[in-house]
């Protein structure tokens, strides 16, 4: 559907985003069954988590270990009593009847998640509550085509669900909070954050208004998308069909959506269900969880440093681009090995030259993470050190050095200069017989400069470079070639 712009911009949507997050812990949420991904279907389980008569949940308290941490990076207030609720609904994947959550107590309450919106503003996006639950089961439809298939492995599996307010007005917002919250979840370590696996999901609640309205329109619910990209496209295509409908006199009704990422469009699952069709009460067989102040200063002091911390260092302290501190501070290990390796050079920005440059593209032509990198900070340090002293060009550096040092792991930087006889040249009997074999080479250009034409210096410059295979030092032999050229 195409809305024109002075359509468009007559209205404004209202968006907030429920993500649902499997924890990293060894275990389910309320049983010792395992937690892990990719096992055989069915094999994760237990009578607990098949949902047996007689069974009883015991709470895993790394769910509410890791609620805290989240909690903590968020600024939220963190509760001190926690209960447990029934949330009943009758699905084939939800073997009890019911999900075990947290309802009238949520664990976090408040904070907010610092985005960038597409002009460049910085702006916080509230959070209404972060709250611990299980996660169901798995319905399986493209495998057989007669049959629905169940898999129970994940029935049990810790979830933190965060619900943020409705601060968000757009997909590209919605696009840069998505990317915040699972950036904060891999930093922590509490989630791994991967959609396409189904550990982070999103469900996007959207409503449009007339600008300058002070009534929200009718809320749809869109469930279960599975990429930071599909739920940018998904809140766009329902802006353009919640404008297009009431623009023709159309009524927005109350309903849940899935998205069809091939099509672009979504469809009615079910009608909006409200609080009371899960017919909330108490845990019955969980006791109430207390959070101490001393527990809540615990995890405090174990905490690794935010993404949004470092960003500011970088930007406000460094002096570095905010293009720069994002690259940076977009992966917690990248940023913990520039950390490392800021401890061991002077100049903050030839490290982020490296790490923007010659360590990136490694990774990215290797295609591995920099956990799996085999140069050590320090080593990089080395290298870098060596440039900044003057022992060896930054080229030279770049293009020999540096893949010694990733090839030959157990050997410092300054052996393989040694080795491979990369140390720079600075012996003037030695740049002098280069030099003249440059003069030699192009007699023509040599009367050129001569005649005025100074700007050629820089073809004498490459040819000393090529004859020294990039050893020789470039300011004497810059000195040393105006100084013939001059003769």
């Amino acid at each position: 559907m195409k809305i024109s712009p002075e359509i468009l911009d007559q209205y404004q949507a209202v968006i907030g985003l429920e993500v649902h997050a499997q924890l990293l812990t060894k275990s389910k949420a309320f049983s010792s069954d395992r937690n892990e991904y990719g096992n055989l279907p069915n094999t994760n389980t237990s009578p607990i988590s098949l949902g047996h008569p007689g069974t009883l949940p015991v709470l895993n308290e790394k769910s509410a270990e890791y609620a805290v941490r989240l909690g903590l990076a968020c600024n939220c207030d963190i509760r001190e009593l926690n209960e447990f609720a029934r949330k009943n609904y009758f699905y084939a994947d939800l073997p009890k009847g019911y999900q075990i959550t947290q309802d009238t107590t949520p664990i976090c309450t408040g904070g907010s998640i610092s985005i960038k919106t597409p002009d460049g503003i910085a702006k916080n996006v509230g959070l209404t509550r972060i709250h611990m639950e299980e996660d169901s089961g798995k319905s399986i439809h493209d495998l057989s085509p007669f049959e629905t298939l169940i898999d129970l492995n994940r029935a049990g599996v810790p979830l933190l669900e965060i619900v943020s307010e409705p601060d968000m007005s757009s997909g590209d917002e919605a696009y840069a909070y998505l990317t915040e919250v699972r950036k904060l979840f891999r930093y922590l370590e509490v989630c791994d954050g991967n959609m396409e696996e189904g550990s982070l999901r999103c469900d996007a609640n959207i409503s449009v208004m007339k600008k300058g309205s002070k009534v929200y329109g009718t809320r749809v619910e869109v469930k279960n998308l599975n990429s930071i990209r599909n739920v940018k496209r998904a809140i766009e295509f329902e802006i353009n069909r919640h404008i297009s409908v009431l623009e023709n006199g159309g009524e927005i009704k109350k309903v849940t959506l899935t998205f069809n990422a091939a099509t672009g469009e979504t469809s009615i699952m079910r009608t909006k269900e409200e609080a009371d069709d899960y017919r909330y009460f108490p845990e019955p067989d969980l006791q109430p969880l207390t959070i101490s102040q001393e527990y809540i200063q615990s995890i405090k002091s174990t905490m690794p440093p935010l993404p949004n911390e470092l960003f500011s260092k970088y930007v406000d302290e460094l002096k570095l681009s905010e293009y720069d501190a994002g690259v940076l501070t977009d992966d917690k290990y990248f940023a913990l090995y520039f950390e490392e390796l800021l401890n061991h050079v002077a100049d903050a920005k030839n490290a982020t030259n490296w790490m923007m440059g010659e360590v990136k593209g490694y990774l990215n032509e290797m295609a591995i993470e920099i956990d799996k990198f085999d140069c050590t900070p320090i080593r990089l340090a080395e290298v870098i050190n060596m440039v900044d002293e003057g022992t060896m060009g930054r080229s030279l550096a770049s293009q020999q050095l540096f893949p010694l040092v990733v090839q030959h792991p157990s050997k410092s930087a300054r052996a393989l200069a040694e080795e491979f006889q990369l140390v720079q040249v600075g012996n003037e009997d030695e740049l002098q017989s280069w030099i003249q074999q440059a003069l030699d080479k192009y007699p023509e250009k040599v009367q050129e400069y001569r005649g005025g034409k100074k700007g050629i210096i820089g073809l004498f410059m490459g040819e000393v470079m090529r004859l020294s295979q990039g050893k020789a030092d470039p300011k004497i032999t810059s000195q040393l070639i105006q100084k013939a050229l001059d003769q």
